[in-house]
């Protein structure tokens, strides 16, 4: 009898081994909406998607494997993007990407548990974020303007850089006129 449970039990193991090498991978599913047109997420002329999609390629998630993008486009209108936000919640993707200010602010709206990847602006001043130092919440993200309170720990790192330094210019944007006077 013991010869033949464990063959039994040898031969079960092997084929539960054969069952689960062949199910597939863990399918992931990333939106991402577009303040634009959809196309975009795609199109290999846009360097931030096409630098994305090789991120993830690198890391083992390959579109089409185990990886499923749903792209949405918000077709810049603004007024929209709270109802399209609420929809591709409720398809519950495992992240959602937003393309810009509007589009984020939108889905934190919609949502607190899904995460958010944000690329736009100055994350405070959009209501993304309390703090740089603190930003809390469910979004991260990239910006090349990480607004006015960076300002000052660039004028410290480059006072840093250069001790010897007593006068110290930059140019910008009207926007940003009175920062003009930094010492």
């Amino acid at each position: 009898m013991r010869r033949r449970d464990f063959a039994i039990g040898t031969l079960l193991a092997t084929a539960f081994r054969t069952v689960r090498a062949q199910e597939p991978a863990k399918q992931r599913r990333i939106a991402i909406i577009a303040a634009g047109p959809v196309a975009r997420i795609h199109n290999p002329a846009v360097r931030a998607f096409r630098v994305f999609f090789e991120e993830l390629r690198r890391l083992g998630d390959v579109e089409g494997e185990n990886l499923t993008i749903d792209g949405y486009s918000g077709r810049g209108q603004p007024a929209g993007y709270a109802d399209l936000a609420r929809e591709v919640v409720s398809r519950n993707p495992d992240v959602i990407v937003a393309s810009s200010d509007a589009v984020a602010r939108a889905v934190r709206a919609a949502t607190a548990t899904i995460p958010i990847v944000w690329i736009g602006g100055d994350p405070v001043t959009a209501g993304l974020a309390a703090s740089l130092a603190r930003p809390g919440g469910s979004i991260t993200g990239v910006t090349v303007n990480a607004g006015d309170e960076i300002w000052g720990k660039r004028l410290q790192i480059l006072k840093e850089a250069v001790p010897s330094a007593t006068r110290i210019g930059f140019l910008t944007t009207r926007r940003h006129h009175h920062l003009r006077r930094l010492r």
